[in-house]
């Protein structure tokens, strides 16, 4: 398995022009933040648990990638997984499913594009065309540089 550092100084390398990663930083915790909500609304038989339940799930599993990569990441990233899950389940709750689903999906879809258009700005693809673990490594890149700026090694 490749190392944070190697997966970070990789994924900066595709994310050098500050005007995408300006936009990163405003689409990958948006996106994220629509697949939370999205896994959230899968139906989840009454007998076994609530809405939620597959998303937590998931979580586990991308919490094991991190916690292998740097437990300190995985510490960080457990910490924005349960803000997320506890925004989500706000919204759940004032909004109820539908319109939920309605701006999971609308969040998504604005986000992409602005990656994709950051990405035209960049002159490079998205990493996650050679690999799909850059779709878990943005997120943690962010949080990895949030670490750093309060003095928390990864």
């Amino acid at each position: 398995m490749r190392s944070v550092n190697d997966w970070f100084g990789s994924y900066s390398a595709d994310h050098q022009n500050p005007t995408n990663r300006l936009i990163h930083w405003i689409c990958v915790p948006a996106i994220l933040w629509a697949v939370v909500a999205l896994l959230w609304l899968l139906p989840v038989p009454a007998s076994i648990g609530r809405a939620g339940l597959w998303c937590a799930l998931i979580m586990v599993g991308a919490l094991t990638f991190y916690w292998r990569l740097s437990r300190p990441l995985g510490a960080a990233m457990f910490v924005v997984f349960v803000l997320l899950a506890l925004l989500t389940e706000w919204l759940y709750r004032a909004f109820g499913g539908q319109q939920l689903l309605w701006l999971a999906i609308g969040v998504f879809v604005v986000a992409w594009v602005g990656q994709f258009i950051g990405h035209l700005i960049e002159g490079r693809r998205p990493s996650f065309f050679t690999d799909l673990a850059y779709l878990l490594i943005g997120p943690a890149w962010l949080t990895g540089k949030v670490m750093r700026r309060v003095g928390i090694a990864y």
